[in-house]
């Protein structure tokens, strides 16, 4: 590995975050066989055969009096791209978690940065468990969108200029922003991921209000939405029931 600065890449910003699902071991009837075994023994392997419909009450029952352990016998691993800002919240998540982050100590770091978009609201409003986010003027969007990638190129022009000087990159890192874009891989099964969810989105179905910050709920958006393929009778059952992890 070079200990030079690679020739950088031009600059860019982004609005938008990356999600992807890599690889998956999840289904509706995964559930259905950890839950039987307690009354079946062996025989709960008959539900890797049947239709998952059949038992979606079976499900609902689980969810509803948080049953929580059938929901633990799958996997998902995802890729996300995303600002550092959001992999710092994600790190609240550690039970039924496992990450892997890119590393700044071994690579250089590519110019992306996060910059909100139009519909971003940017304004806040009241106070903490009561706030809400507006708007704001487009004044107020012109602005941070400004200084933002005016504070952005600076700072990775002094990371670059450390760099061409010999300092290490996990020192010359240091300067840049949490406006940077990082990738990790994400594992988690739906437990975990429905926990996640109750607490980093906003739903109508909800019984339990969360506010969480804007752009890690765009990665659990992103998410649901893979999951809710996967498994659309648990996913179905966690929104009748109060979006409230079992």
């Amino acid at each position: 590995m070079s200990d030079t600065p690679a020739e950088s890449a031009k600059p860019s910003f982004r609005s938008d975050v990356t999600v992807e699902l890599v690889k998956h071991s999840a289904a509706d009837s995964d559930v259905l066989w950890a839950a039987r075994v307690s009354t079946a023994g062996e025989q709960s392997l008959d539900e890797l055969s049947k239709d998952p419909e059949r038992s979606k009450g079976l499900i609902n029952y689980l969810m509803r009096d948080r049953h929580g352990s059938p929901f633990e016998h799958n996997s998902m691993t995802f890729f996300i791209s995303a600002p550092i800002l959001v992999f710092r919240e994600f790190m609240r998540h550690r039970v039924g978690w496992s990450y892997n982050e890119e590393s700044g100590r071994y690579r250089e770091l590519q110019p992306v940065f996060y910059v909100p978009g139009e519909d971003r609201k940017l304004v806040q409003q009241g106070r903490p468990g009561k706030y809400e986010f507006v708007t704001g003027t487009p004044e107020q969007h012109e602005l941070t969108g400004r200084v933002m990638e005016d504070t952005y190129l600076r700072a990775y022009e002094a990371y670059q200029e450390m760099l061409a000087a010999g300092v290490a990159r996990e020192v010359a890192r240091s300067v840049l922003p949490v406006g940077l874009f990082s990738s990790m891989y994400a594992t988690c099964n739906a437990r975990s991921l429905m926990h996640f969810l109750g607490l980093r989105t906003q739903h109508e179905q909800a019984k339990v209000p969360s506010f969480p910050q804007r752009e890690i709920e765009m990665v659990g958006e992103r998410m649901e939405a893979h999951w809710a393929r996967l498994m659309p009778l648990t996913h179905a059952a966690f929104n009748a029931n109060g979006r409230i992890a079992p």
